[in-house]
């Protein structure tokens, strides 16, 4: 396992820039015990693929997180005290998992997702268009955040109107997992979350009663399957509770660190300018090096060993996305952005196997049109040197608080 010298966990120069950490994880402690707690960080490429082949060993439910204790340590927090375990598409096992992948994927598909595309353009450029007339402004609150709640609302069949809401519930949901967070603020956040399983569940009833065939909504896709027996409405809640926080946090925290990069590298924005076909790879680079969500927890369901560790029954890994994903094993210049690399599609940015991320496809589609029309109206932009870049204190999540820039159209 390994000792670690230098570095804490929790420390908030870790969790603004966690590479130096990884890179340490990834060289003398590839699982790695957090102290105080049975839970263990792995960083690895190949390990973490290990673990996500073996679900006769490591179950995707999410029973238990790292909080920050009394003494500011980190420990284990059940998550059934919130009433249960969090077992929603990319928490759940199979053939749970299966079933409710089925049911969210027609309203996920290509020809759906591109459907969307005109809407999405014209919420991003009408954004853009605001930063361009004022001539500097956060991207973040203008782009990043608003736009991915307003795609989820629409696929969801959720109001417009509401997307103000959707984000802090979505954000709150994210500070579950936060590793910053106390148990005092675990509590605030399980009140939350009931309000957010309560507003779902109001919209979900008309779903249900309308039960439409073909179903133009996420909602009312799920209330055919509970139609059909293939769910429970509660099961059906905690899908779209699911849901509603990833489309809030990893599609945000993907536009925002694409843009942050692009602000603070001229050349680059410029290559993009005249080859917009080259965004796609852009966009998948930057899920490798700065991936959106930094990790997923799994619970070891059996006595089992993992790179030469042991691992006891009922304790937790939190596979590190974000540390294999700069794993010099895989990745040629791990840290280096490098459009053109041949590995590109080998990040775990976006999961992988059964739990690769069923709305992938959503959140490419999102950066790409957003930084087309951050480009195309643009000259050039940069980040405002006065007002200093701060992620979110997550060691889930890569989420830029604030990006502020300065640009010229």
């Amino acid at each position: 396992m390994g000792a670690l010298s230098g570095y804490w966990l929790l420390d908030p120069e870790v969790i603004e820039d966690p590479y130096p950490f990884y890179g340490a994880l990834l060289r003398e402690a590839p699982v790695y015990r957090v102290p105080g707690a049975q839970v263990y960080l792995v960083a690895p490429w190949a390990l973490v693929h290990e673990v996500l082949r073996n679900d006769q060993d490591y179950s995707a439910n999410l029973t238990g997180i790292l909080v920050t204790g009394e003494g500011g340590a980190p420990e284990l927090f059940d998550l059934r005290q919130f009433g249960g375990t969090v077992d929603a598409i990319a928490n759940a096992d199979e053939p749970s998992h299966s079933v409710h992948r089925r049911l969210v994927m027609p309203q996920v598909h290509a020809r759906r997702v591109a459907a969307l595309e005109e809407e999405v353009r014209d919420w991003a450029r009408a954004g853009v268009a605001r930063l361009c007339a004022a001539g500097q402004g956060d991207c973040v609150g203008e782009l990043a955040n608003p736009i991915p709640v307003q795609v989820m609302a629409r696929l969801v069949g959720l109001p417009l109107d509401d997307v103000e809401r959707l984000l802090g519930w979505a954000f709150a949901g994210g500070d579950i997992l936060a590793g910053t967070t106390t148990v005092a603020r675990m509590l605030e956040i399980g009140a939350a979350t009931a309000e957010l399983s309560a507003y779902l569940r109001g919209h979900f009833a008309a779903a249900l009663e309308r039960c439409y065939e073909p179903p133009g909504t996420l909602a009312e896709e799920l209330a055919l399957g509970v139609r059909d027996g293939l769910v429970t409405e509660q099961e059906a809640i905690g899908i779209l509770v699911v849901l509603v926080g990833a489309a809030g946090e990893s599609t945000s925290s993907l536009v925002g660190s694409a843009i942050r990069l692009l602000a603070q590298d001229a050349a680059l924005q410029q290559r993009l300018r005249q080859q917009p076909a080259l965004i796609d790879a852009f966009v998948e680079e930057v899920v490798r090096l700065e991936s959106p969500f930094r990790g997923h927890y799994r619970v070891v369901l059996n006595d089992t060993s993992l790179g030469g560790v042991e691992l006891p029954t009922d304790s937790r890994v939190l596979l590190l996305w974000a540390a294999a994903n700069r794993d010099p094993a895989v990745f040629a210049d791990p840290d280096a952005l490098d459009i053109a690399r041949a590995d590109i599609g080998e990040h775990l940015g976006f999961g992988y196997g059964i739990h690769f991320c069923i709305g992938a496809r959503v959140a490419r589609m999102e950066a790409r049109i957003i930084l087309e029309e951050l480009l195309g109206q643009t000259r050039e932009f940069s980040i405002d040197t006065g007002s200093p870049l701060r992620h979110v204190p997550s060691i889930f999540v890569r989420r830029l608080t604030t990006l502020n820039l300065q640009l010229t159209a």
